[in-house]
């Protein structure tokens, strides 16, 4: 087993997968204080932010590694930056009472972040 990474793959594709896989993790961690330590609306937008924290960090840690063009960078990037936006505006909400402004961009992003990747893995 090598104790060095894989040349073949950018630094900047191993940090957005390592990202990916502690935002994955981190999620079962808010999920957990969700059930157990939150109730009404603030259960409700905190587990909606681990799920979609769960889904994109899974994601971002599986198709890093594939990304072979900076459009398929710029794809996980913003992915990475609209769940930031999205989740985090919810978590805002429920533990601090913040407004959820930003979670409507965290879903364009999330969207557009997609759609992109789409087209750039159809570019072959």
């Amino acid at each position: 087993m090598s104790k060095t990474a894989d040349p073949s793959i950018p630094l900047q594709l191993r940090a957005l997968g390592a990202i990916g896989s502690v935002m994955a993790g981190m999620s079962v961690a808010l999920a957990a204080y969700a059930v157990h330590g939150a109730d009404g609306e603030a259960q409700a937008r905190l587990v909606q932010a681990a799920a979609f924290a769960s889904g994109h960090g899974v994601a971002l840690a599986a198709l890093a590694p594939l990304a072979q063009r900076r459009s398929g960078l710029t794809a996980l990037l913003a992915m990475l930056l609209g769940v930031l936006l999205f989740s985090g505006s919810l978590i805002g909400a429920a533990l601090l009472s913040l407004p959820t402004t930003l979670a409507p961009f965290g879903g364009m992003l999330m969207i557009g972040g997609w759609l992109l990747h789409g087209w750039d893995r159809w570019r072959g």
